[in-house]
């Protein structure tokens, strides 16, 4: 399986935002040939304000990004994990995943679990849970003979999630982000390795780069897109900025790992 992860420095526009999908998913897609695009978190609309957030969501199966998605999807013949947008359903937003298979049709929806609040060594402040309801459902979805599972951004810091998707039996794990510069510094490649090797999983994560504006503060995220193999090795990475890196996946991979080292059978549940 070929992937593609996109990295975005998206805004508060959301007509840019969309513009700037479009383009990146049909650039890769003529350039690499994917079996699978995976966008970033949040790339509709980030920073802004909280009324411009609700205003940019959107119902499942309605809304500019996420028909854009479908027809890109259908057009294209491969499958699109449309990293994360704001979802508005029963009167709450969710930050959430839909994926669309080569023919158009949603096959899965993830809402992030685990709402970052946070108050950074920079003094910033992130209280996601002010404006997001958190999901409590696992999703996974297949793309030819792998099976992948869902995450976001900072569900990375919570390993039972991904032990719980790893006795599902996923093959690989996508994790759209925006993970911040400050924490991105610190911790995101450790978190991503480690989550891979835990899960002995090919590790699929789609981070936003660079700077954007909530208010008047200005902030950034990490970026460093990229895709890690079973064993724990970084085998692409995106540099800074817009654009994108591909990664060629093999199953067989996955299974030599756990064949060599089956830690699914030597885990002791601890109560």
């Amino acid at each position: 399986m070929k992937a593609v992860l996109l990295q975005f420095n998206s805004s508060d526009d959301k007509q840019a935002n969309l513009a700037m999908a479009e383009r990146l998913i049909r650039d890769s897609a003529a350039a690499e040939r994917p079996d699978l695009i995976v966008l970033p978190e949040i790339w509709t609309y980030q920073g802004g304000n909280p009324e411009g957030a609700r205003a940019a969501a959107e119902v499942a199966g309605e809304g500019p990004a996420f028909r854009l998605l479908a027809s890109l999807a259908r057009e294209l013949g491969c499958v699109i994990h449309g990293g994360s947008i704001n979802e508005s359903a029963d009167g709450r937003m969710y930050n959430a995943s839909f994926v669309f298979d080569a023919g158009g049709r949603q096959v899965a929806r993830y809402r992030k679990i685990h709402l970052f609040d946070m108050i950074g060594p920079d003094a910033s402040v992130h209280k996601e849970s002010a404006l997001y309801s958190r999901g409590s459902e696992l999703a996974t979805f297949n793309v030819g003979e792998f099976s992948l599972g869902c995450a976001i951004c900072y569900d990375l810091r919570f390993p039972e999630l991904f032990a719980a998707l790893a006795k599902r039996g996923v093959d690989a794990i996508v994790v759209p982000a925006a993970f911040t510069l400050v924490t991105g510094l610190a911790h995101w490649e450790v978190l991503c390795r480690a989550r891979a090797i835990e899960t002995q999983t090919y590790f699929l994560a789609a981070n936003q780069s660079g700077p954007y504006r909530v208010g008047n503060e200005v902030r950034a995220n990490f970026g460093n897109t990229m895709a890690i193999s079973p064993w724990g090795q970084v085998i692409a990475r995106a540099e800074d900025g817009i654009g994108y890196v591909a990664a060629t996946l093999q199953r067989s991979s996955v299974v030599d790992v756990r064949n060599r080292m089956p830690v699914a059978h030597h885990r002791v549940p601890f109560q």
